[in-house]
């Protein structure tokens, strides 16, 4: 007697939509909030900074800590993430200096352009392997979007540096929610029309006898 047997299709994890979101902005919108409010509080003011750096690396772990019970999986990007965070925190505290928890994101965007370039030219394309689970893109399209997202980050870097150099630590801070993330999803939706054009749905594999 012949057994049919047929593999299921490959499934596409989708993206964790606003909670994801959350957890990938919540510990710096936590720490622009802390900031502000001690910042008001006589007692706090002056160590300010340094209070909310260590209430920004808390919320951090609590992010990490979420994922990790909640899907069961922390995203390679929030491992990066943290570990940048922690080792400019820890700083920042350490030597008293507000100046490392402000180049920090100018590191982190420097890193991730660094990643996308030297995976590209090993022929292993990060942009793929952190986003594949949740799209289905030609190789063609994958190495645009890393390309465009580089350049973005190179952007973001240089951006980071003017604001740092040139305004106040308060001014730099509330530029995060306010500039920063717009830009960021405003870059996102534009790359959306090419992702959508090229997303391939998943073909079921042939039953084989």
């Amino acid at each position: 007697m012949t057994q049919e047997l047929s593999a299921p299709p490959p499934r596409v994890t989708k993206p964790g939509g606003a909670n994801q979101l959350l957890v990938d902005l919540g510990p710096v919108l936590v720490f622009v909030v802390a900031f502000n409010v001690l910042q008001r509080i006589e007692a706090t003011k002056e160590n300010a900074v340094y209070i909310a750096t260590g209430i920004f690396m808390a919320a951090t772990l609590a992010a990490i800590a979420y994922c990790k019970i909640k899907q069961n999986r922390i995203p390679p990007v929030l491992i990066v993430t943290a570990v940048i965070v922690l080792g400019f925190g820890t700083l920042t505290i350490l030597l008293h200096d507000p100046t490392f928890i402000q180049i920090k994101p100018t590191f982190s965007y420097l890193f991730y352009v660094a990643a996308i370039l030297g995976s590209l030219a090993i022929r292993q394309n990060v942009w793929k392997l952190l986003f594949g689970h949740a799209f289905n893109l030609p190789d063609r399209i994958w190495t645009i979007l890393a390309l465009r997202w580089a350049g973005f980050f190179v952007f973001q870097a240089v951006l980071n540096e003017v604001i740092r150099n040139t305004q106040t630590f308060e001014f730099w801070l509330n530029s995060r929610p306010l500039i920063v993330f717009p830009l960021t999803i405003a870059f996102a939706v534009i790359n959306t029309p090419i992702v959508m054009k090229h997303q391939r749905e998943n073909e079921p594999t042939e039953p084989k006898s």
